[in-house]
């Protein structure tokens, strides 16, 4: 074959080449476009339901019964309970799960246990959340002898943790290798490089996987049903029942009072933008604390 006619056939082939790369190109961007869209329906979807019932009063005030003055009041019980429930929850679920995932990622390979402790939290990040709501019932609703915020942080806790516990492995295993490598060659231990190397490379994808997991629980209903239960006093004390933002929701939006269920589209919208607010905080941040480490 002469070199005239090589360059003629491999003509067809990178044009080929350059079709199927702008094809793919233009569905990725369809897709992106497609799920942003989605979301933007949503929240217009919700505004339009709910938004007129967005005011200060939702922020600042207890519900009223209906019939008396300023009916049907707020939900700043509810949002004061979901913020605790939260608190309560991280507390145990992030560390339980950041010290699973580095056990699973770091230790792993020498222990006989990383492979059933990766199944069960497969099996846990997959199982309906009724079920955690059950678990939490049995086993600290029960004994206590009333329903409570404890049991309610208990069940989110036993959520968050898997998802935690699985983001935080498959970070620590995009670190490089040579990370670690090196920081032993210059004596460093191998608690000292997990805790100065490996966690600070990859900030970021734990920081993401921690939101994911607050987001998960903070729009969970089932599982504080049969916990926390909800209260339509304002309480901060976990030995109580406690309300929560989505259990009011909940009961508005399954009432049968119009002005309720526009105030429970309202507290969905109020969900959203809370998780919104969370994730951009948080980001913030990391980009901040990213910036001074450079």
């Amino acid at each position: 074959m002469s070199d005239a006619a090589r360059p003629r056939q491999q003509r067809p082939h990178r044009a080929g080449a350059r079709a199927a790369s702008f094809v793919l190109k233009s569905l990725c961007s369809a897709a992106a476009f497609l799920i942003s869209g989605i979301l933007l329906c949503v929240i217009g979807y919700f505004i339009s339901l709910g938004g007129s019932s967005i005011d200060w009063a939702l922020f600042s005030k207890m519900p009223q019964a209906r019939g008396m003055e300023g009916y049907p009041g707020g939900m700043l019980h509810a949002i004061l309970g979901t913020l605790e429930l939260l608190l309560l929850a991280s507390a145990v679920g992030i560390p339980a799960g950041m010290l699973t995932g580095i056990f699973l990622s770091e230790y792993g390979a020498e222990s006989r246990l990383a492979t059933p402790a990766r199944f069960v939290c497969d099996v846990l990040a997959g199982v309906p959340s009724i079920v955690v709501g059950i678990l939490g019932y049995e086993l600290v609703v029960v004994p206590i002898g009333h329903y409570n915020g404890w049991a309610g942080a208990f069940a989110l806790a036993v959520v968050m943790i898997p998802i935690v516990a699985r983001s935080t492995e498959e970070m620590l295993r995009l670190v490089p290798r040579s990370f670690r490598e090196a920081s032993i060659a210059l004596g460093a231990t191998r608690a000292q490089t997990i805790l100065r190397v490996v966690l600070p490379s990859a900030t970021g994808g734990l920081v993401t996987g921690v939101m994911l997991a607050m987001a998960r629980v903070a729009s969970e209903t089932a599982p504080l049903l049969f916990t926390a239960l909800g209260s339509r006093l304002l309480t901060l004390d976990p030995s109580q029942p406690l309300p929560s933002l989505t259990v009011h929701i909940f009961n508005q939006a399954t009432g049968p009072y119009r002005e309720e269920q526009a105030q429970a589209w309202a507290g969905m919208l109020v969900l959203i933008v809370l998780v919104f607010a969370l994730n951009l905080a948080v980001r913030f941040a990391v980009r901040k604390s990213a910036l001074r480490t450079d």
